[in-house]
C-alpha cells in the first residue's frame, strides 16, 4: 500500500503590529466621520421640520410721500442726553411679591435747537446806505421735541410681583413699554430747557451770521436778538 506522506501546513503570517494599527485609527476616523454627517444631518433636518420654527414675512405697503415742507431755520446745536427712568407700581393692599412691578429704563436721546428766519419781520435786517454796515435782530433759539434713541434705550432691569408674572405668561402681546418711553422722552425735554443748549444755539447763529455777512462785504455786523436792548 502506498501511503501519501501529507505535508504539514503552515499558519500565515502573522499581520504587522503597525499595519494594524493604522487600519484601528482608519476605522475610529471613519466612524467619528459618520458621526459628524449624522449630526449635522439631524440638525439641519430639524431646522427644516421644526414644528416650532417661526417665519417672518414683512407685508408692509410701500412708504407714501405726503408733503414736503421748505426749511427756513438754523439748527444751531444739538445736545445728547441719557435719563435712567425708575418706575414702580405697587397694589394697594398687597405686597410687592404678589402685586407689583419696577423697571428700571434706559432712555437715550437727542434734542436739537434751531433759530427760525421764517418769521422775521421786513424791518429785522438794516443796511446802510453805503452797504459797508448790517444790523440783523433775531428771534431767540427752541428747542426740538426729544429724539428718542431706540437702539440706545433698554429696559435695565425689572422686578415683578406673581400675579404679574403669572399675567404676562397668559397674555398673548408683550408688555406694553410705552409709558417707560414717554417719561423718557419727557424727562430728557425737560433737561434740555434746564441746560444751556439754548444759549450756545443763540451763540452759534450769531457766529454763523457774522462770518456769512463779512464775507459778503460787510465791514460791521450786528446781530441782536428781539428780547435785547
Amino acid at each position: 500500500m502506498n501511503r501519501q506522506m501529507s505535508t504539514p501546513q503552515t499558519a500565515p503570517p502573522a499581520e504587522p503590529v503597525e499595519r494594524r494599527r493604522r487600519r484601528g485609527w482608519r476605522l475610529l476616523a471613519g466612524v467619528l466621520v459618520v458621526l459628524v454627517l449624522l449630526v449635522v444631518g439631524a440638525r439641519l433636518t430639524w431646522s427644516y421640520l421644526n414644528p416650532f420654527g417661526e417665519t417672518t414675512v414683512d407685508r408692509s405697503q410701500p412708504v407714501l410721500l405726503q408733503s414736503i415742507q421748505n426749511m427756513s431755520r438754523f439748527q444751531a446745536a444739538s445736545g445728547n442726553f441719557q435719563v435712567i427712568v425708575d418706575l414702580e407700581k405697587d397694589a394697594a393692599f398687597l405686597p410687592d411679591a404678589i402685586k407689583g412691578t419696577r423697571t428700571l429704563f434706559v432712555g437715550a436721546g437727542s434734542v436739537d435747537a434751531y433759530v427760525d428766519f421764517s418769521g422775521l419781520p421786513k424791518d429785522a435786517i438794516t443796511v446802510s446806505p453805503d452797504r459797508t454796515e448790517v444790523s440783523v435782530r433775531l428771534p431767540r433759539a427752541q428747542l426740538e421735541k426729544t429724539n428718542l434713541n431706540n437702539d440706545k434705550s433698554y429696559v435695565y432691569a425689572q422686578q415683578r410681583g406673581l400675579l404679574d408674572r403669572v399675567q404676562e405668561m397668559l397674555s398673548s402681546s408683550p408688555q406694553n413699554q410705552q409709558e417707560l418711553y414717554v417719561l423718557a422722552e419727557r424727562k430728557i425735554a425737560e433737561a434740555a430747557r434746564s441746560s444751556d443748549l439754548r444759549n450756545r444755539a443763540d451763540q452759534n447763529t450769531k457766529l454763523m451770521l457774522e462770518g456769512m455777512l463779512k464775507s459778503l462785504g460787510f465791514t460791521k455786523v450786528t446781530v441782536k436778538y428781539a428780547d435785547e436792548p
